[in-house]
């Protein structure tokens, strides 16, 4: 070993990671001024929101007191949170940062991007103005960017957490809570911990990136959150008063990668249908599983990687629905355009309907509950919980049955069956026969609410 380079290796060594630490503290002092002012700029406008929510876990009616977090966006005083936040909320209590406390009403939510808006009560607020935060653009946000995560996580009344951006493009192929379709999300490493949901992710210049979504269980440094761009537009259409329903063709999507590798086609773009809903606009026009969705109205389509879906899904939620829409499929080299109408989801969101004469609890149908249940169509409720001991449990009915009639009225949806219900309330009609589908099977069952008492 030659001793004369190893003592001059050493010192240029150690001089290095000195002129390093000279270096990072440098930067961390640079950095701690820009914190504190941009958490200075939003922590005003923070809110800490305890919603008040009812839940039917064994067919009993329940309240729940749960913590969540959201941001004032506007002078009036509307919030911005998740939806998940407030499901289900009876009444909302918001904490501000002057400690005092406000109700507030739920202006609309949108569960398929999980964010909902608020309108505090500010009669009880006085004369000074309302602090609010300025919304960025969530576009021009870059991996590696520093951001703050603001919160009450864990029911503490106010946090802040410094971390970077991870990703701006993290998919989750899954469908169902808190899994938005329609977007991508934003992945850091700055904490987002339960409660933490609904506070603002923003970056050194105070402004709010991002809505914090959601963590991952026993996982540090891993959190996601809801672009502010996506927030924004659907909080513009919640506070107009507009259904956030979305249009629907039926088809299902696939990245056309793999594909264009077997066909060893390198210029062939477009999206692979994967498969078509037997009650879809789409099926009715000769779309095949196999065929390539290539435009829609004109405008290119390409999914080279599940990363592209969101984009492609939420282009066609936002199709007119009383416009005739022209795709462009390649089948076998061959291009055919296919006009069509969007119709509405069929899985629209609706809260738990408690059927209190009866003894159960029912909501609408969902994505994972026609799938998991091999249904062949839309129609019926889904019983999410029936009460110990009430005519419904007397008369066989489970948690998990879907009722598609009662009294051989058939019934579509949600809102039909409220009505139905209400109807036989009125009517005082003590005798009640469900017609009912249990594991893929026809089922029968009659309450007879004379004998609920017994």
């Amino acid at each position: 070993m030659n001793f004369n380079a190893t003592r001059w290796v050493y010192p240029f060594v150690l001089t290095l990671a000195f002129i390093n630490i000279l270096r990072s503290d440098s930067t961390s002092q640079d950095l701690q001024p820009r914190i504190f002012t941009a958490r200075n700029k939003v922590m005003p406008a923070l809110v800490h929101i305890e919603p008040v929510r009812t839940i039917f876990s064994t067919g009993e009616r329940r309240h729940a007191l749960v913590t969540g977090s959201g941001f004032i966006f506007s002078q009036e005083g509307f919030v911005l949170t998740n939806h998940h936040v407030i499901e289900n909320a009876e009444k909302l209590s918001c904490t501000l940062f002057n400690k005092k406390k406000l109700s507030a009403e739920i202006i609309g939510s949108d569960p398929s991007t999980d964010v909902a808006v608020l309108k505090l009560d500010l009669k009880e607020w006085g004369e000074e103005p309302v602090p609010f935060v300025e919304l960025g653009n969530s576009d021009s946000v870059e991996v590696g960017q520093f951001v703050l995560a603001l919160g009450s996580p864990l029911g503490l009344s106010r946090s802040v957490s410094l971390g970077v951006i991870s990703s701006i493009d993290r998919y989750f192929e899954d469908s169902g809570s808190m899994i938005s379709p329609y977007n991508l999300w934003i992945q850091t490493d700055a904490a987002i911990n339960p409660g933490n949901s609904g506070g603002p992710l923003i970056d050194l210049n105070g402004e709010v990136v991002g809505i914090n979504a959601r963590g991952v269980f026993l996982a540090e440094n891993l959190g996601f959150a809801i672009p502010i761009n996506l927030a924004r537009e659907v909080a513009e259409k919640l506070l107009q008063g507009n259904s956030m329903r979305r249009s629907w063709i039926g088809l299902e999507l696939q990245p056309i990668k793999l594909l264009r590798e077997y066909l060893q086609k390198p210029d062939l773009h477009g999206a692979l249908i994967a498969g078509i809903d037997p009650h879809s606009p789409g099926l009715k026009e000769d779309i095949r599983p196999g065929d390539l969705l290539q435009s829609i109205n004109g405008f290119p389509i390409n999914a080279n990687f599940e990363e592209d879906l969101p984009t492609i899904r939420k282009i066609i939620s936002d199709l007119p629905l009383d416009r005739e829409v022209v795709l462009e499929i390649w089948r076998e080299g061959n291009i055919k355009k296919v006009e069509l109408f969007p119709q509405f989801e069929p899985f629209e969101y609706q809260p738990e309907f408690e059927c209190e004469n009866w003894g159960l609890v029912v909501k609408g149908l969902t994505r994972s509950i026609f799938q998991n249940q091999l249904l062949t169509d839309y129609n019926g409720v889904y019983i999410s919980a029936v009460k110990n001991g009430e005519a419904a449990e007397k008369a066989g009915i489970r948690a998990g049955d879907i009722i598609q009639t009662v009294n051989q009225q058939k019934i579509d949806n949600l809102q039909e069956f409220k009505t139905f219900y209400n109807t036989l309330l009125e009517s005082k009609n003590d005798f009640i026969f469900f017609e009912l589908i249990r594991q893929s099977s026809k089922y029968f069952a009659a309450v007879d609410l004379r004998k609920r008492d017994n």
